[in-house]
């Protein structure tokens, strides 16, 4: 039983969750748009600096399925208020580092804290909400990363100009204070009391591996051609021009999230998804055959965005459903997903530059989007109702 104490207003608990998973959720994107700088100080090439994202998203994807299954029926205010306090205390170690191990260390402390909290925002939002507003109750929670894709590199870009990669940093790291204050606003929440072995079950239960590998696959489709859009689009499209196209596909994020909530509570997570998946690969095949064409490249990454924006809710829903005795396992675990497409992305695509030309990566984006629709399709799954509150 899900224990849930203290929540007269529970749409007003989800406020902290979104503020905080947009400040941690930002730490990813910040550093691109600052990175010649911070090699700079910290005397490495460039492309030694960009392992510090990579870093990030890896970490952050091994710790936390791991973190959700050894904290098992912890009060999650308990984990919300440390894992936005560990981020605080790294964001601290990145701003004040001199050297690339220590802002490498930081990055790692950074990643562990943001994986205990976000995971478990999604769980407290899964159970503040009954069967009828949960797919509104996780799109408010990912909306919090979803406008931290859209404002992450802007906020690198200019704010740096002011204060310095430093000063953003240690802005990131008041942000994260900020959450951590804003945790004792949130009811108290327990979820059901699940046996480590149990937990650890949830990661090898085929119904929820065939969610995950659908998510991967969808993720990976994007991050193909997102990692290296500046060198597809750069035979027309001015370099001046790309954090525009950047910005077009965010706000095409921000927009596919937020409506997305409300459609999944009332058409089910199924039809949405299989909607949002046939509209990324039509997105992406837009982009394939219009990469000469700049506005069309703006409306085609829009549209991208857009139905990418609405694939994380859906997803999110039917894990919940399939995992009710262990959700944050499930949603960690999705959260994992999504950061091993992106790096699965870039490798595919660094590959298929190498060896066959910048034209070809959006066609292979296409290609493995349609595998994700195929298998999206093809997934059948038998949800469980959602655990009653008490």
């Amino acid at each position: 039983m899900i224990i849930r104490q203290g929540s007269n207003n529970p749409w007003r608990a989800l406020i902290p969750l979104a503020v905080g998973t947009f400040v941690l959720g930002t730490d990813l994107f910040v550093l691109t748009g600052m990175l010649p700088l911070i090699a700079t100080d910290l005397d490495v090439s460039v492309a030694t600096a960009g392992q510090l994202t990579t870093l990030f998203a890896w970490t952050y994807a091994v710790a936390s399925p791991l973190i959700a299954a050894a904290t098992g029926s912890w009060d999650r205010r308990t984990l919300l208020g440390g894992g936005a306090a560990l981020f605080v205390l790294g964001m601290i170690g990145q701003a004040a580092a001199t050297t690339f191990a220590v802002m490498a260390l930081g990055r790692i402390v950074a990643a562990i804290g943001a994986a205990a909290f976000q995971a478990n925002a999604f769980a407290v939002a899964g159970v503040l909400a009954d069967d009828r507003g949960r797919g509104r109750a996780l799109a408010i929670v990912a909306s919090g990363i979803t406008v931290s894709t859209v404002a992450g590199v802007p906020i690198g870009i200019f704010v740096e100009r002011w204060i310095g990669w430093r000063g953003v940093l240690w802005l990131i790291a008041v942000g994260g204070a900020v959450a951590a204050a804003l945790v004792p606003l949130l009811p108290r929440v327990t979820l059901p009391s699940t046996g480590l072995r149990d937990r650890l079950g949830v990661l090898i239960r085929p119904p929820v591996l065939g969610v995950l590998a659908v998510s991967t696959v969808a993720m990976t489709a994007t991050f193909i051609t997102l990692n290296y859009l500046p060198v597809v689009v750069a035979p027309s499209v001015s370099q001046s021009l790309l954090p525009w196209l950047l910005l077009a596909m965010g706000i095409g994020q921000v927009v596919g999230t937020g409506l997305i909530g409300r459609w999944v509570d009332r058409y089910g997570p199924r039809p949405t998804l299989a909607v949002a998946l046939l509209g990324t690969a039509l997105g992406l095949f837009c982009l394939a055959t219009t990469t000469e064409i700049t506005w069309a490249v703006f409306v085609s990454l829009a549209v991208t965005g857009f139905f990418v924006g609405m694939t994380m809710v859906p997803q999110q829903h039917r894990l919940f459903a399939l995992a009710p005795d262990a959700p944050t396992v499930a949603l960690g675990l999705n959260g994992s997903a999504t950061y091993l497409g992106g790096g699965l992305g870039a490798i595919i695509g660094g590959a298929v530059l190498g060896a066959a030309g910048s034209s070809v990566v959006p066609w292979v984006s296409v290609g493995i989007a349609l595998l994700a629709v195929t298998a999206g399709f093809g997934l059948r799954t038998r949800e469980k109702p959602a655990p009653a509150i008490a």
